[in-house]
């Protein structure tokens, strides 16, 4: 199989000219893009309206198997659900589809493990085996995609998943899971583009998020493409001694540097940057450190999503309390920085990036 075309990892342009260099119209293109990413097709075959002896060729010559789940946990509401894949190499990644009243939010991976080494993400407490291809990145959301679709209207609602199929079965689509966007950015631009292609699957721009711990260069790279996506730092600190302890790349990219790249990138957008801050008891979470974060952010065009930390095992981290998150929060309001604290979703099913694969290679291994 390995030596077959992976179709999703195709643009619309390399598959044109692969059906071409067949002698195929130039519209057949067209029509595999819709089976592909609007009928979310599983099966070469069953492309109906495609003449056999192409669907045979397309069978025998191509594969759309890029992942197979292999481990899942689902949380007791059904609302948030993890999936463990492995790939056509044998590495395997995580990714989450969380269910809310009108959303179908799917949470995927860019890279094989990650070489930030965060000290908060088991992810980042491994190491980086490679990049994924744009193919590897879009089947995650398919996979979901297929998955909601096959549950059907009925069962979708039971397990809050969403209000009902109207629309796409994916609504939102965020780049947070393993690895870094920017620093396998080629391949994730390229998915971003296949999933907003109005020929296929048709994601609104302003429905995708990328997340960033801060590689400057591909934030302002990023400012210059043409599709209105959403942006989300990775903060987590706001002063450069206690991020290079957090965030080791912020050594690379100090805040100074990481600031100058996000005001940039609002300036030239005109889009709200979203800044994620996990918040770990005793770490950042103080008054003092909270009028620093405001004094940071002030006047920027941005939000500041509080995130009660996704503890991980083997570290003596722990979530901040409630009632100092809502002090926190409360201080960025009063400095004029808009601010929320994000419900967490899958604690109880290890939903934070990395967790699943984790565990599932300690069981291998025991």
């Amino acid at each position: 199989m390995a030596d077959r075309v992976a179709l999703y990892d195709l643009t619309h342009a390399q598959l044109a000219d692969l059906l071409a260099g067949w002698e195929q119209p130039r519209f057949r293109a067209d029509q595999v893009w819709h089976w592909l990413y609007r009928s979310l097709a599983g099966d070469l075959t069953a492309m109906g309206n495609l003449p056999r002896s192409l669907r045979e060729r397309l069978a025998a010559e191509t594969d759309l198997q890029l992942l197979a789940p292999i481990a899942g946990q689902q949380s007791a509401s059904g609302r948030t659900r993890k999936t463990l894949f492995r790939l056509r190499d044998g590495h395997t990644i995580e990714s989450v589809l969380m269910g809310y009243d009108q959303r179908r939010t799917a949470c995927i991976s860019t890279q094989v493990g990650c070489a930030m080494g965060c000290v908060f993400c088991a992810t980042g407490q491994g190491s980086l085996s490679r990049n994924l291809s744009a193919g590897e990145i879009v089947a995650q959301v398919i996979h979901f995609a297929r998955e909601i679709q096959v549950a059907g209207l009925e069962q979708s609602i039971a397990l809050g998943i969403g209000a009902g199929l109207q629309g796409h079965p994916v609504t939102n689509v965020v780049l947070m899971g393993m690895g870094e966007p920017l620093a396998n950015y080629e391949a994730t631009w390229q998915a971003i583009e296949t999933l907003a292609d109005a020929r296929g699957y048709n994601l609104g721009a302003r429905r995708i998020t990328l997340s960033t711990v801060g590689l400057a260069p591909g934030i302002r790279r990023l400012a210059g493409e043409g599709l209105p996506i959403n942006l989300a730092i990775s903060l987590h600190a706001p002063d450069d001694e206690l991020r290079n302890r957090l965030v080791p790349v912020n050594r690379r990219y100090p805040l100074g540097e990481l600031m100058a790249a996000v005001r940039e990138y609002a300036q030239k957008t005109k889009r709200r940057v979203t800044f994620e801050y996990a918040l770990i008891a005793g770490v950042n979470d103080s008054a003092q450190q909270a009028r620093q974060l405001g004094e940071l952010l002030q006047g920027l065009l941005g939000h500041v999503n509080l995130i009660p930390l996704n503890p991980i095992p083997d570290t003596a981290l722990r979530p901040s309390p409630r009632e100092q998150v809502d002090a926190f929060r409360d201080l960025l309001v009063e400095a004029g920085v808009p601010a929320t604290v994000r419900v967490r979703r899958g604690i109880g099913i290890e939903a934070g990036c990395g967790q699943l694969r984790q565990r599932q290679a300690g069981i291998a291994s025991g």
